[in-house]
């Protein structure tokens, strides 16, 4: 039997579909960014580069020449090909986003590198709280309408599920002002994340809950410009494929000098600060 699944593939590949349309990527275009700055600081030259997107456009021109690889349970990645593997915005819709992280491991060569970026449990909160409340006073239930992301400790759990050295997990915090939530809504549909869960309603919202929500945001989050705001929270994983050149912790006990002789003081008695 299997599992059951938390979003719809075919929804989701219609929604993002109807974006490449006409499509809204300033987040693509900053988690690029971020990323390339992170390349930097590695200090390495990387030959055989994949990146796992919705949106290739965003990625051609940093890095010329690496293969775009669509999104989907099963990963157009050969073992042991790869030297470096971002998977760019797609992990927080994935099924079975621990199996996403195992193919891109199993692709890279020993000491290879793996960067994810996904939107964290804060993304949304505004519009999520904003929704269950408007849906609760007109229709007195709720649906699944927003999907719900991971907390970064359980997003870095991750790396270490799938046999990564030097496991990193960070975040970035977006806060993006909008005409409205009307708007919000609008610009999420551009950017392909629109609802694509498996347990959404099959039929259109109603505007009266539209119209509670729109009032809701407006009332709870609002900008100093007669504005609202809402929260994009990128997370960054990065790890290593495991190679014997890594740095690895030392094992318990090993150490040959005691602390209390590197602080310069007795044993047993701490530094104080002020």
């Amino acid at each position: 039997m299997s599992a059951p699944q938390l979003t719809d593939p075919a929804a989701l590949a219609r929604n993002r579909a109807r974006a490449r349309r006409a499509p809204e990527l300033f987040l693509h275009e900053l988690v690029a960014d971020e990323v390339q700055d992170r390349l930097i600081e590695v200090n390495r030259a990387f030959t055989d580069v994949a990146v796992v997107t919705a949106f290739p456009q965003v990625w051609q021109d940093r890095l010329p020449g690496a293969r775009m690889l669509a999104e989907g349970e099963v990963l157009d990645l050969a073992p042991g090909s790869q030297d470096l593997v971002i998977h760019a915005l797609s992990l927080h819709w994935a099924n079975d986003p621990v199996g996403q992280i195992i193919q891109c491991a199993r692709a890279l060569r020993p000491d290879g590198l793996f960067l994810g970026a996904l939107f964290g449990g804060q993304t949304l909160a505004e519009l999520r709280a904003v929704l269950a409340e408007a849906e609760a006073a007109v229709s007195g239930g709720l649906s699944p309408r927003v999907l719900p992301m991971g907390e970064i400790r359980d997003l870095g759990a991750l790396l270490q599920r799938a046999g990564f050295a030097l496991p990193v997990a960070d975040s970035l915090t977006q806060r993006v002002s909008y005409r409205d939530a009307l708007h919000l809504m609008r610009d999420l549909r551009a950017m392909g994340e629109g609802n694509a869960l498996a347990g959404r309603l099959r039929r259109f919202t109603g505007r009266g809950v539209l119209a509670q929500a729109a009032a809701l945001y407006a009332a709870h989050y609002p900008e100093a410009d007669g504005r609202i705001r809402a929260t994009f929270e990128l997370v960054f994983l990065t790890g290593w494929k495991p190679h014997e050149s890594q740095q690895k912790p030392l094992r318990p006990g090993s150490a040959a000098h005691r602390l209390a002789e590197a602080l310069n003081v007795d044993e047993g008695v701490l530094p104080q600060r002020d």
